[in-house]
């Protein structure tokens, strides 16, 4: 079997480690990075095309193709859907479809396909103005929230509480959505649908994340995640318990919510990255992306809920349907964070045998290289890396996981 993952734009070594578990899951992966750096992946299956337009990519893939005869293709990132979807079309292998990963990718036309589809969502309105945007905030109440159309990990949204805030924090995610890595790393040649920052409602609720199967009528749930963060201004999404504490009757409910999401945005046969959340006693969509999940999501569904996304995901890149079955949780407890420290340039990270030795460490990655630089909000969300622990008891794995993430040290440059 023979699978080609690409990348539009090379996200630091951040996607190694699910290609590593696509080779130990039987495959040969080929690498193509639109633009990316030199000896990323073995020389004999690696390309850069030099470019991130979308007809020098496909051009590049049927090539490479024609070459080898990919059994699939695929991605983990999520500036990277629409190019792969524009790649399996034009090389004949299943794919979801270029309109489907743009509806997956831009915020904007998301929420306008869950609203056709009656799937509960929060209130929004894409602006192009501040103008526009105390409008909308005035009409829906505040708090509100402020989000980029194309953006991922949080960056640059921020929950708003006056008009002074708003006017304030549209400006920072005005400025800062133009440069930064998500918005810059889209395919070129491609309508990727309405830019600006959108305004919503805020929910108030309790969130939570799921890894989602779409095999043609059937949505599974193979994975249900509590998010359990202390929320500010910002999210930074970093702190998250499995399995889930949710009641079978909200799961249930959840189900109903995603199916609904699932349907709206054209999903067929897809792995997906659901993030639901509570407001009013019901369910809320906040986004499905059609990928899988980021940081330790992936390991986490393994260890807690006996679902494999990157299986999956392999599976149905070969147009296989995948093995899945509905949320039904292991009784294994797990904590996970992303590692967040302060702004400035890395020197070093420490990372004490203590923690990187344990058998309660399931997941551990610094993303994070000697000379990167770590923006923290309103400038950026960067972060170090990921942390994982495993207990008896979600108490259990909380407390060891905030015991560990002491541990880790940073020094930074001058």
């Amino acid at each position: 079997m023979k699978l080609l993952a690409i990348e539009t734009c090379q996200y630091l070594e951040y996607y190694l480690s699910r290609y590593a578990q696509v080779e130990a899951l039987g495959a040969t992966l080929y690498v193509l990075n639109g633009e990316g750096k030199a000896d990323f992946w073995p020389a004999e299956r690696y390309q850069v095309v030099g470019s991130r337009h979308i007809d020098d990519i496909i051009a590049a893939g049927k090539q490479w193709h024609q070459a080898e005869g990919f059994d699939g293709v695929l991605t983990f990132s999520e500036s990277s859907v629409i190019t792969v979807a524009a790649v399996a079309e034009a090389l004949g292998l299943p794919g979801i479809g270029v309109e489907t990963a743009v509806n997956c990718r831009n915020k904007y036309l998301m929420r306008q396909a869950y609203e056709r589809a009656g799937a509960p969502s929060p209130q929004f309105r894409l602006t192009g103005t501040l103008a526009e945007a105390h409008a909308a905030a005035e009409e829906f109440g505040y708090p509100v929230i402020i989000k980029p159309t194309h953006g991922a990990g949080s960056n640059f949204v921020f929950k708003v509480g006056s008009p002074a805030e708003l006017t304030e924090r549209y400006a920072q995610a005005e400025e800062g959505s133009r440069d930064m890595f998500w918005a810059r790393s889209e395919p070129e040649g491609v309508d990727l649908g309405p830019s600006g920052l959108l305004v919503e409602s805020f929910l108030d609720g309790a969130e939570y994340l799921m890894e989602v199967v779409v095999w043609d009528d059937e949505v599974y749930l193979g994975s249900v995640v509590d998010r359990i963060t202390i929320e500010g201004q910002t999210f930074d999404d970093d702190v998250h318990h499995a399995p889930t504490s949710m009641s079978p009757q909200d799961l249930a409910a959840v189900h109903e919510v995603v199916a609904a999401g699932v349907r709206a945005q054209g999903l067929r046969r897809s792995v997906g990255h659901a993030e639901v959340r509570f407001h009013d006693g019901r369910p809320h969509l906040l986004e499905i992306a059609g990928r899988v999940g980021g940081g330790g999501l992936d390991l986490i569904a393994r260890l807690t809920a006996d679902h494999d996304p990157i299986a999956a995901a392999v599976d149905i890149a070969c147009g296989v349907r995948p093995r899945v079955r509905h949320f039904q949780p292991t009784g294994t407890h797990t904590a996970s964070m992303c590692l967040i420290c302060a702004a400035g340039t890395i020197a070093s990270v420490h990372v004490p045998a203590e923690v990187s030795e344990s058998e309660q460490t399931f997941d551990l990655k610094i993303t994070a290289r000697p000379g990167d630089v770590i923006k923290r909000p309103p400038h950026g969300n960067t972060i170090l890396g990921f942390l994982g622990t495993t207990g008896t008891s979600q108490e259990d794995a909380f407390a060891t996981m905030i015991r560990f993430a002491d541990l880790i040290k940073v020094e930074f440059a001058d």
